[in-house]
């Protein structure tokens, strides 16, 4: 069987076994039933130590074409002209007959219309051909969630997401993903109980008499906690940065600037004896947390507090220790949002009291996302990113049509509790992980259609990464493969 190489990009392709390639090399091709546009990726020095390249997708098809082409008759081509100039020119399939309408058409003229945008969504190779928006698994970071222990512990409120083990489990995930494309991941540590208190607070909690509650003396000892594990440089996130980049040099890891995983008290800053969370107190630890993260390698340190200012003082702390190459991804319009409840159950980073409104961005506004897009742009952010993602489309176009700066989204984890009722009488586009998967699970929608659509919303309203739970499923689809 005769055979030939061609290379397919951004086009939809469905491959099946590949004869004939070098054994020590693999290669993905992306497919889709969506016609969705996809790039292909061919990774190099496949494995733990591996990199993830993009390039072409170089595939030999197979050339049957016995039922293809008509036999030759030997003719030059001076023959072959002087046959159709004498009128006799071979012959070729007759033009195809109109296709008849269904019985009761009504008969009409036809519109006098210039211009029929249905021309250019006829077929799929011309709905590919002018795709204006396209996936792949370099658009994907993969939030990951460690902790300390060996073993992966399942999330309660965040069905089919796990604490990693930082030594286990975390380099496995990390292998599968980038098996598939996904080569950023972005680490949230479950921080022990112990090391958001003082030791001599928690010796306490055992003295005292039970009438006194271990909350009780904590808030003695801690009325303005200060988060002082987030820049201890041996510390979870430090050590697993320096694993990654051992086993996995040139893995992309984005890291979280915030205190909230640290504080006794949830919130993302240090909290004063009112209960107001202070602003440049907490900057200041950021700062030395971002460059703690940095030191240990991170490539992008990204602040999700919304303290005023920390973009530009992190930029300038980063710089002054020899960091200017590590970028910062700047939550910058980061709602006070209903949908975090599981995100922060996976931290154990629930406010002990109040709620964020105070720095977070109230969810009826629009406009001051353009206040905090000037401020961190000003201050050398080098990412602009959206939390909420799906719900806040309309926020993620303004930011694309108003910096130049490249956009990320954040698609969180909605809590999949009442949805196989709820989710009957939601309006499109209003959920999204757990949505889809609850949906998925009551056959009430396509998984895998919905959850591709999904991140395609979040490309088309201008993100260009998205922070997703989905980001190993939707490689492994857009990779061919149903796992």
């Amino acid at each position: 069987m005769a055979s030939s190489t061609f290379v397919t990009n951004n086009i939809p392709c469905n491959v099946g076994s590949i004869k004939g390639f070098n054994n020590s090399q693999k290669f993905l091709g992306f497919s889709s039933n969506l016609g969705l546009g996809f790039f292909s990726i061919r990774p190099t020095n496949w494995g733990n130590s591996g990199s993830v390249s993009p390039s072409p997708l170089m595939v030999r098809a197979s050339e049957k074409r016995e039922n293809l082409t008509q036999q030759k008759n030997g003719l030059s081509i001076e023959e072959c002209e002087a046959a159709v100039v004498a009128g006799n020119a071979p012959s070729a399939p007759p033009v195809p007959p109109t296709p008849k309408s269904p019985a009761g058409t009504p008969l009409i003229s036809p519109l006098s219309l210039g211009r029929r945008p249905r021309r250019n969504r006829r077929s799929p190779a011309f709905r590919a051909a002018f795709q204006e928006t396209n996936l792949s698994p370099a658009n994907l970071v993969y939030p990951l969630f460690i902790h300390e222990g060996e073993e992966d512990t399942p999330i309660g409120a965040m069905p089919g997401c796990y604490r990693l083990g930082w030594r286990h489990g975390l380099i496995e995930e990390v292998a599968k993903a980038r098996d598939v494309g996904v080569n950023s991941i972005v680490l949230f540590p479950k921080i022990p109980d112990g090391l958001k208190v003082p030791s001599l607070a928690l010796h306490l909690c055992d003295l005292l008499p039970v009438y006194f509650t271990s909350f009780d003396i904590l808030r003695l000892f801690l009325q303005s906690p200060s988060g002082d594990e987030a820049y201890n440089e041996n510390g979870l996130v430090p050590r697993a940065i320096r694993l990654l980049k051992d086993r996995f040099p040139d893995l992309v890891i984005y890291t979280d600037v915030a205190l909230d995983p640290y504080s006794s008290d949830g919130h993302d800053g240090i909290v004063r004896e009112d209960g107001v969370i202070m602003n440049d107190e907490t900057v200041h630890q950021l700062c030395k947390q971002a460059v703690a993260q940095a030191r240990a390698g991170a490539d992008v340190v990204s602040p999700s507090d919304m303290m005023d200012g920390r973009v530009g003082a992190i930029r300038v702390a980063l710089d002054a220790d020899g960091y200017s190459h590590v970028s910062i991804m700047s939550y910058t319009a980061k709602y006070a949002s209903s949908f975090y409840g599981p995100f922060r159950e996976a931290l154990d980073s629930n406010p002990r009291f109040g709620d964020k409104k105070t720095y977070q961005m109230n969810p009826a506004n629009y406009r001051e996302a353009l206040i905090e897009t000037q401020e961190d742009e000003s201050e050398g952010a080098d990412i602009l990113l959206v939390k909420p993602g799906l719900p806040y489309l309309d926020i993620i176009r303004l930011l694309r049509d108003n910096s130049s700066l490249p956009i990320a989204a954040y698609q969180v984890y909605i809590t999949e509790h009442g949805l196989a009722i709820t989710i009957l009488f939601l309006p499109e586009g209003s959920g999204e992980y757990s949505m889809i998967k609850a949906g998925g699970a009551l056959k009430m929608i396509d998984e895998e259609k919905v959850m591709m659509e999904s991140l395609l919303c979040l490309r088309r309203a201008g993100a260009d990464v998205i922070l997703t739970y989905f980001a190993l499923q939707a490689a492994r689809y857009l990779c061919g493969e149903r796992k």
